[in-house]
């Protein structure tokens, strides 16, 4: 049986969708319903509300609605059937299997596509062939077992433990979980603190997968606002108050998407406020080993290295290579335990070469990293300069770490330019996609981890996505780019 979604639910999800003028009002709204399923924001078979219901709740015509369903049916996106409305779908190809959504987070995305919306990095091609090379010997030593290991192998928990160590915490092999990826490790830790119903404390923006592991648990986000300075304590302390949340997620270390950094004096008042409130605090700390303008941040954990409350996440994603699927969590050696006993709902562990990979990365990370700062100080430069040059109405920040930089457009047209940029063939992840409940419309996350000549070609598609939202300049015709 297909899901519903309400018409006034339907309507916050769309968020800002009309176009200037109210031009063109079916192609935009089958536009925006188009982006959200590929966004990952609109399950597939999702019944939507039927054309006069929606008609009244966006106060357009039948008519429109009407238009703006029927173009999704006929790209494949909607199946309709009389008597039983009209239900989320992808298109399917001529070889008869559907299509997977070209989306920034979803499996398959075309390799046509520039991609903007991954902030991940490339491969460190020579540490990784001389880590790949090592662990093959070192696998010799793992082929006369089963090779399943919920905890994960005793190389990569000894080498995880040590960094975290070398970083102010100290930490035994017996506190290290290794997860599929560090959304792995999310997923795992909501089905251990959550159930269905529960509230979970998170940053507003933050993370998207997080946001979508909670509502899959059946949990419900509750955002904190980020201010401009960062986190706002007090607020933190009113929410867990108020909501009484089943778990704090907060990522304190070049924040994605915001680049924000947690001070130290805040760090400490979260880890008070878990251990007063009795709520298991996790941070995320995928970017931390990327800082560019600042020392590495002291780990929250440094703070109470022994509390069962605090929970830290890592990965080998950021610093690294996605492609290596690894990730970790700290936490007190009882939970480590409980943990690995939930594994086996889910898998019996992880590839054991890509372990001993990552073991061996790690003994090296310290020298990746420095040259990884190098070109990615070079690259944020870049794409601050491009973006001045092509948009001066555009406010990027300028992040101390981490991978993009988040962009205030000025104007609530994230998803609309999401929409057009995929058109001229540029993958973008829309704002409301870090947001509860189409937030963040006037703002885009922006990675600057593209090699230099595919960043010029996809500033290039995004100039010619913002022009085409009617965005060209009242006067001055011969300026070099149009902007709002």
């Amino acid at each position: 049986m297909a899901r519903r979604i309400g018409s006034a639910s339907f309507s916050r999800l769309l968020g800002t969708w009309r176009p200037p003028d109210d031009r063109g009002l079916a192609v935009a709204l089958a536009d925006r319903v188009r982006l959200l399923i590929l966004d990952g924001r609109l399950a597939l078979g999702t019944r939507i509300p039927a054309e006069r219901e929606l008609a009244a709740a966006l106060d357009v015509s039948r008519t429109t609605v009407a238009a703006a369903y029927e173009t999704l049916r006929t790209d494949g996106y909607l199946d309709s059937r009389r008597g039983s409305g009209s239900v989320t779908r992808v298109p399917t190809p001529a070889g008869g299997d559907p299509l997977e959504p070209e989306t920034p987070f979803s499996p398959l995305v075309g390799g046509t596509l520039l991609d903007l919306a991954h902030a991940a990095l490339s491969a460190p091609t020579d540490a990784l062939r001389r880590a790949a090379a090592d662990a093959v010997v070192e696998l010799d030593g793992h082929l006369g077992g089963h090779g399943y290991s919920l905890a994960g192998t005793p190389e990569l928990r000894r080498a995880v433990a040590h960094r975290f160590t070398a970083r102010g915490v100290p930490t035994t092999p017996d506190q290290i979980l290794v997860t599929t990826g560090a959304q792995n490790a999310i997923a795992l830790l909501m089905s251990l603190f959550t159930n269905p119903g529960d509230r979970v404390l998170v940053e507003h923006p933050t993370y998207p997968n997080a946001l979508d592991a909670i509502r899959a648990r059946g949990a419900r986000p509750v955002p904190v606002p980020l201010t401009s300075t960062g986190w706002d304590v007090e607020l933190l302390r009113e929410t867990v108050r108020d909501a009484n949340p089943a778990l704090i997620y907060l990522v304190p270390d070049f924040h994605n998407p915001t680049g924000a950094v947690m001070a130290p004096a805040d760090r400490a008042a979260v880890v008070d406020l878990a251990r007063r409130t009795r709520t298991p605090l996790v941070v995320d700390e995928t970017l931390t080993e990327l800082p560019l303008d600042v020392p590495p941040p002291t780990p929250v954990a440094a703070g109470a290295p022994e509390s069962p409350l605090v929970i830290t996440i890592g990965s080998a994603s950021k610093v690294f290579w996605g492609g290596l699927r690894i990730g970790w969590i700290r936490a007190a050696a009882p939970l480590v335990r409980r943990l690995a006993g939930l594994r086996p709902a889910v898998d019996l562990g992880g590839a054991v070469l890509d372990q001993l990979v990552t073991a061996r990365l790690l003994d090296d990370v310290e020298s990746v990293v420095a040259e990884r700062q190098q070109d990615l100080r070079a690259a944020r430069a870049d794409l601050r300069a491009g973006l001045a040059r092509a948009f001066p109405d555009w406010r990027p920040n300028h992040p101390s770490g981490g991978l993009s930089l988040w962009v205030d457009l000025g104007e609530p047209v994230s998803s609309r330019l999401a929409g057009a940029a995929r058109r001229h063939g540029l993958l973008l992840a829309a704002g409301p996609r870090f947001g509860v409940d189409g937030a963040f419309e006037r703002h885009l996350r922006l990675p600057f981890t593209l090699r230099p000549d595919r960043m010029a070609e996809a500033l290039d598609q995004l100039t010619a996505a913002w022009q085409g939202l009617d965005h060209q300049p009242e006067t001055g015709a011969d300026e070099a780019v149009a902007v709002a």
